[in-house]
C-alpha cells in the first residue's frame, strides 16, 4: 500500500526557514516523478516545486525560486522527499501536500503539474508564517 506522510510543518516567523519532509512508502518509486503542491485559505492548491524520478531535475514555482529547494533520499524500500523553506514570507501560509506521479514516457518533469493525473497524494502538513 502506497503512503506519503509529510511532516515539519509548523508556525513560523517571517524570514525564517522550515524543512517539510515527505515519507513515501509502498512503492520503490523509482520511476516516479515528485512534487510538493500547497494549498492556502480560500485558495487553489498550487503547484509548488517537483524532482525527477532520477533526481536531476527540478522545477520550481517562480514564487518560491531562490527560496526552496527540493531534494530526495532513496533508501531500499523507501523515499524521503524534503522541501527546505528559507526566507518564508506570509504568503507561504498554507497546507502543502506532498504528490508521486508515475512518468509517462515521451512526457517531462513538468507533467506532475496536472494536478488531476497525480497517481498518489499526502494528506498534507500546515505551515503557518506570522508576520
Amino acid at each position: 500500500q502506497v503512503q506519503l506522510v509529510e511532516s515539519g510543518g509548523g508556525l513560523v516567523q517571517t524570514g525564517g526557514s522550515l524543512r517539510l519532509s515527505c515519507a513515501a512508502s509502498g512503492h520503490t518509486f523509482s520511476d516516479f516523478h515528485m512534487g510538493w503542491f500547497r494549498q492556502a485559505p480560500g485558495k487553489e492548491r498550487e503547484f509548488v516545486s517537483a524532482i525527477s524520478y532520477g533526481g536531476t531535475q527540478r522545477l520550481y514555482a517562480d514564487s518560491v525560486k531562490g527560496r526552496f529547494t527540493i531534494s530526495k533520499d532513496k533508501a531500499e524500500n523507501r523515499v524521503t522527499l524534503y522541501l527546505h523553506m528559507n526566507n518564508l514570507k506570509p504568503e507561504d501560509t498554507a497546507v502543502y501536500y506532498c504528490a508521486a506521479d508515475r512518468r509517462v514516457f515521451g512526457q517531462g518533469l513538468d507533467s506532475i503539474k496536472r494536478q488531476a493525473l497525480v497517481d498518489y497524494w499526502g494528506k498534507g502538513t500546515l505551515v503557518t508564517v506570522s508576520s
